[in-house]
């Protein structure tokens, strides 16, 4: 079942794209598996993630291999603590996805 989550974190662009290259490179694809869309937005207090995936276990074990463990190390470079309690996920429905070329900002 897809599994969808608009998230908004206290972080800033130059901290996404460190996050962002690291993730890249702990992958063997370009696309991780059963990820269906993953979209950055720009918030006066910070970023929020909105993002689609084919299952939640396909999220859960991407977020636990490789995202933990590359926010954990970037957020080590600023010196903050990875609190999860600064983060607000919220679950969504989705009724539809509908997929263009890539932008890279």
């Amino acid at each position: 079942m897809t599994y969808a989550f608009v998230q908004d974190v206290p972080a800033n662009a130059e901290m996404y794209a460190k996050i962002d290259a690291r993730i890249r490179a702990s992958i063997p694809t370009d696309t991780p598996t059963g990820m269906i869309s993953h979209v950055v937005i720009e918030q006066e207090a910070g970023l929020r993630y909105v993002d689609v995936w084919a299952s939640f276990e396909d999220w859960e074990r991407f977020r636990i291999e490789h995202v933990e463990p590359c926010v954990d190390a970037v957020l080590q470079e600023y010196g903050l603590p990875h609190d999860h309690d600064l983060v607000t996920t919220t679950e969504v429905t989705v009724i539809d996805t509908w997929l263009g070329a890539t932008v890279d900002a």
